[in-house]
């Protein structure tokens, strides 16, 4: 979910490839988890250690894994476990990531509404409908319109603010 929020990410791919190579007499095969195809076209291997990290067996996969991937020119990561908090909010976010979901014709009124930082009931009470307006917020957050801290919890006073500004604006 993280990559797939990521806007430098446009494509993810399972298991993508798999590299076997021969250590100490014996065939070793691995497929790292997660390729993600980049903006600039180059691409990134991951694999996600477990919650309680990394396993040696991973670890010694990694370094094989690293170094065929540096020997293509694309990085490698081996991920550790991702902050719980973060994990439950963009898990919630995720829940709004559909394009029906997109403020439409409000999202100028939203990008107004947090060009400066507020808490999110302020602005949505100030525009209108809350049951019309949650899911364009969440939309916003989850699509990088808006920005909110992913590392507390997520609510309604939770601050939000324009994450970028529109093209064309100064």
């Amino acid at each position: 979910m993280l990559l797939d929020r990521d806007p430098a990410v446009v494509a993810l791919a399972c298991r993508p490839v798999e590299l076997v190579w021969r250590e100490g007499g014996k065939v070793v095969s691995h497929a790292p988890q997660l390729m993600a195809r980049l903006q600039d076209g180059s691409g990134l291997l991951l694999d996600c250690a477990g919650r309680t990290g990394s396993s040696a067996r991973l670890a010694e996969r990694a370094r094989v894994v690293a170094a065929a991937a540096e020997a293509v020119g694309w990085p490698y990561r081996l991920a550790g476990p991702p902050d719980p908090m973060l994990v439950a909010n963009v898990r919630w976010l995720a829940g709004y990531r559909h394009p029906r979901y997109a403020a439409g014709p409000w999202m100028p009124a939203l990008v107004e509404a947090f060009r400066s930082p507020r808490p999110a009931v302020e602005a949505v009470r100030e525009l209108g409908e809350p049951i019309a307006l949650w899911p364009a917020v969440f939309h916003a957050l989850w699509s990088g319109v808006l920005r909110v801290r992913l590392d507390e919890p997520l609510h309604e006073r939770a601050v939000v603010s324009v994450a970028r500004q529109e093209a064309g604006a100064a």
